[in-house]
């Protein structure tokens, strides 16, 4: 957020002859001559990228520094986290309901995973798979099937769902299970699994 006060932007002209000043200028203008004719999405995307354009154009005038920048972003990839754990198991959890919702555009929810090396979906699918591990070695997984489980994370495709899970522990989910109710767990099934 931007306060007003010592450094403010209030009422401050910015010319529009070059660098980010005129891209933002000449895409506010576009966007002011065709916004009627947008529907609700496309309205909604529109006004996020005008957000993140105006946010490019005030850290540039207030000559914010990077690290001044990376605690924004920390704290909008905090924000973005704790949205997708709270909709874990919606199917059809993806970047740009995400972005959506955070009114930011879809580069820029990319952006900040790749801060941290990772996707979007590849962090999506890290914390399904954790929880569905979890769930499946509980006993109420036995009496569902590992299906039910898949489904309550947000796996559509049973078989894609085994496929993810054994790249990443190394073992089918049913494999998973037989381990678990034997209590041998080997050192690779422990850990996280790898996001591609």
């Amino acid at each position: 957020m931007y306060e007003v006060g010592k450094g403010s932007l209030t009422a401050t002209t910015f010319t529009s002859e070059e660098g980010s000043a005129a891209l933002v200028a000449t895409f506010l203008a576009r966007l002011a001559r065709e916004a009627e004719g947008f529907d609700d999405s496309v309205g909604r995307r529109v006004a996020a990228t005008a957000l993140d354009l105006m946010v490019l154009l005030i850290d540039e005038r207030r000559g914010r520094s990077t690290s001044e920048g990376s605690h924004v972003a920390a704290a909008s990839l905090e924000r973005v986290k704790d949205h997708v754990m709270r909709n874990l198991g919606d199917p059809d959890l993806s970047p740009s309901r995400i972005a959506e919702a955070h009114f930011m555009s879809v580069r820029y929810l990319h952006k900040l995973f790749q801060l941290e090396g990772t996707t979007v979906g590849g962090w999506i699918r890290t914390q399904r798979l954790e929880r569905c591990r979890r769930e499946l070695l509980r006993p109420m997984a036995r009496e569902v099937g590992v299906a039910t489980v898949a489904q309550r994370w947000g796996f559509v495709s049973p078989s894609h769902f085994s496929r993810v899970f054994r790249a990443a522990y190394g073992m089918t989910p049913r494999e998973w299970q037989l381990q678990g109710r034997s209590g041998a767990h080997c050192g690779k099934t422990d850990s996280a699994p790898t996001e591609k």
